[in-house]
């Protein structure tokens, strides 16, 4: 952790939430304040066709610390964060799903967790999933592990707290449900500090889950075959070395084998 107060950007990607995402932002703005010494809430509309730009809109309007990025069409979750990651201006990124089931009084033990940290990555103590996603959320755990060497308990848990110089230097380019373990295994092959942190998870109320079909799961175990193959090529090249240095994390001789 730095000296002085944390200054924390809050990255909400969203996809026709209109129904969740007043909740969730309104919800986290108290826990921010008392959590930070300075804020900025960045909701990315990942092209909705509901009415989630109009509630980013006036959330904007009421709120000073909240600006809007918006997509002209649906591109993906991973697209969203990619585009909030490198609109952050403070220290670190806070991602935080729109849908309303995760917590964000939970940010605090996040934050309790960081001395010592670059990324401290939530797990779902209990997921409110249906039992197929449940499945292949084990399946994909197995697979981070096996491909990318990071054994994490929950890669793909929609809230997490990251240091954004590390985030902003890694090269995303995942287009879909892929994203978080890309910055998971670059993270973790840069010798970045990866800390768990036990989060509670709610039953979504509103709105239609996008993430679970078969088909997109499907799709996202073969790219994760892929991007194991890229993951062991990160840092081998001159130009990630010197993204790395820039960002204050040089690779290590045995990242650059």
């Amino acid at each position: 952790m730095t000296n002085g107060p944390l200054t924390i950007s809050a990255v909400l990607p969203a996809y026709n939430e209109a129904a969740n995402l007043e909740r969730t932002v309104r919800g986290l703005i108290p826990v921010l304040a008392r959590r930070a010494g300075a804020f900025e809430i960045l909701i990315i509309d990942d092209g909705s066709t509901d009415e989630t730009a109009q509630v980013a809109a006036r959330l904007a309007a009421e709120v000073s610390q909240v600006r809007v990025l918006r997509h002209p069409g649906n591109q993906g979750y991973g697209a969203a964060l990619r585009t909030g990651f490198m609109a952050a201006k403070r220290e670190w990124i806070v991602l935080l799903d729109a849908d309303g089931q995760f917590d964000p009084e939970d940010l605090t033990h996040l934050v309790a967790a960081l001395p010592g940290a670059d990324l401290v990555v939530g797990y779902r103590r209990q997921r409110a999933d249906p039992g197929h996603r449940r499945l292949f959320a084990a399946v994909w755990r197995l697979l981070v592990w096996m491909l990318l060497g990071v054994r994490a308990r929950d890669p793909n848990c929609g809230l997490k707290l990251m240091r954004t110089r590390l985030i902003q230097a890694l090269d995303l380019r995942s287009n879909g449900a892929l994203i978080s373990a890309e910055f998971l295994g670059k993270a973790a092959r840069l010798g970045a500090v990866i800390v768990e942190v036990p989060v509670t998870h709610h039953p979504r109320t509103s709105g239609r889950q996008t993430g679970g079909t078969l088909r997109v799961t499907l799709r996202a175990y073969y790219e994760l075959a892929h991007l194991g193959w890229q993951i062991r090529q990160f840092g081998r090249f001159p130009e990630d070395r010197r993204k790395m240095n820039t960002a204050g994390f040089p690779p290590t001789e045995t990242n650059r084998k």
